[in-house]
């Protein structure tokens, strides 16, 4: 059973580069310039061992002249009523502009099954185009990166699904009747719940497997380690720093997950590296961050908290991947009890911005403590996908604001509307005020860390946006103001 899958949206927004990947060889020209693509192309579409009918598409142009944008949009309107799946892109940089609203009404009339999927989403300054996506009327936008890779998991999910809803379609069973579908017996657990009573909502759905990159300095044991939680020679390792030079992909199953374990190359500060294929090494370690759901940064318990540990798990934080720190070599510390609280203690004031992040003591020569490694990994992956709703969250807010109201500015109060999730992975939050630009960044840390407390999401980054607004639409009986 196969599915047809059209990528759509406006000029330059990164459709055929998409296009290629999907295909795995680059058949679609690409370049920076808008309107490269004018017809639709096909080929077949692979994601692991998904195939698929895949459609490039020239970039939406609302015109209706006659002209060759005229044609070129009538062709990715036909395929638009191919498709039994919409891939329909943005530029998550550059955020949603009026063409990206005109073109989703289009969509919205064409009644397909949607996704929306924002391109572009390699670094941080995409975030903010992500969470302005929501306005376009197709939920969450998908973080993409066509041409580095990221994001095929959630594409795989939806081609997964499509498959599955024709194929039930044409044996006649409809998808959703309860009474045809298997009984499935699932444990839910008090960590996977948020909230109390008919509020309480599923907090966490883990997927089967986890990519965990594994990052450090040259010589902090990453390979080791890797070894031994196979329990194989996997990848090489030795007294030599710097053996390890491509990011190696080692599945490992623990407790029934797969767990997609990172070798990485060791990355020195910028200044010291100077040939060429160590700074391939470098790139190919950082990426991996990228790709990452979970970063372990090793760091040698000899010598820990060095400058070059310090930007890592900065990077990792502004990348907003979920991070544990590995204390490597805790053999060879003495006073253990001694050595581990002022390492806690260096760790929350050498990292305020990632408070709580878990702090886990290990040998990979011997493999003590791997379980609570793995522990550690686990609690951070769900304090990563936590959400919370917005009821809870605004009377948390209401809670903060009166125990320390925010203060006044130019002799005007500043009022803190409502806040809502707008994201997971991290957990993001936009708060609506009545002057964003003039709230403080320390009331705003107040918050971040308030949040932390409050909801138990210690050690995971957490994206605040302040936002202005003038009422607050989950309250529309009360018309509740907080401040």
């Amino acid at each position: 059973m196969t599915v047809t899958v059209a990528i759509v949206g406006r000029p330059n927004v990164g459709k055929s580069t998409l296009f290629n990947r999907l295909v795995g060889r680059k058949i679609a020209l690409v370049d920076d310039t808008p309107g490269v693509t004018r017809d639709r192309r096909e080929a077949e579409g692979r994601i692991a061992d998904l195939t698929f009918r895949i459609l490039d598409t020239a970039g939406y142009e609302d015109v209706t002249d006659g002209s060759l944008e005229d044609r070129m949009r009538q062709q990715t309107e036909l395929a638009i009523k191919e498709a039994d799946v919409i891939l329909f892109m943005i530029d998550a940089r550059a955020g949603v502009v009026p063409l990206d609203e005109r073109f989703a009404q289009v969509l919205r009339k064409a009644g397909k099954d949607v996704h929306l999927v924002g391109n572009k989403a390699e670094s941080g300054a995409a975030e903010a185009g992500l969470v302005e996506a929501y306005r376009l009327g197709f939920g969450e936008a998908i973080a993409l990166s066509a041409e580095h890779g990221l994001g095929l998991a959630e594409l795989y999910s939806i081609v997964s699904a499509a498959i599955d809803r024709v194929a039930a379609e044409k044996e006649g069973t409809e998808i959703g009747d309860l009474d045809e579908m298997p009984e499935v017996d699932v444990d839910i657990t008090e960590d996977m719940l948020e909230g109390e009573g008919e509020e309480a909502t599923l907090r966490w759905n883990p997927k089967r497997y986890l990519n965990v990159a594994i990052v450090g300095r040259p010589n902090a044991g990453k390979s080791t380690l890797i070894n031994r939680m196979v329990g194989e020679d996997r990848v090489l390792v030795g007294p030599e720093a710097g053996i390890t030079r491509d990011s190696i992909l080692v599945p490992w199953e623990w407790e029934g997950r797969v767990i997609n374990l990172v070798d990485t190359a060791g990355i020195r500060r910028r200044a010291r590296v100077t040939e060429k294929l160590e700074k391939l090494a470098v790139g190919d370690s950082l990426r991996s961050i990228q790709y990452a759901e979970v970063v372990v940064l090793m760091l040698d318990a000899t010598i820990p908290f060095e400058k070059q540990d310090l930007a890592l798990a900065d990077l990792v934080e502004r990348e907003g991947r979920a991070l544990v720190i590995a204390l490597n070599k805790w053999d060879l510390i003495e006073d253990k009890n001694e050595a581990l609280k002022v390492l806690r203690e260096e760790c929350e004031r050498l990292l305020p911005q990632l408070r709580g992040v878990p702090l886990v003591t290990l040998s990979g020569l011997t493999g003590k403590n791997i379980d609570k490694l793995m522990d550690a990994i686990f609690k951070i992956e769900r304090n990563w996908n936590s959400h919370v709703s917005t009821a809870r969250l605004n009377r948390w807010l209401a809670g903060m604001v009166e125990g320390h109201p925010p203060p006044a500015v130019s002799g005007r109060r500043l009022k803190l509307r409502y806040m809502t999730q707008a994201k997971t992975r991290p957990p993001s939050f936009i708060l609506f005020a009545s002057r964003p630009d003039v709230l403080p960044t320390s009331y705003q840390r107040y918050l971040v860390n308030g949040l932390r407390d409050a909801f138990d999401i210690k050690g995971t980054p957490i994206r605040l946006w302040v936002r202005g607004g003038s009422e607050n639409p989950y309250n529309d009986k009360q018309k509740r103001r907080l401040g």
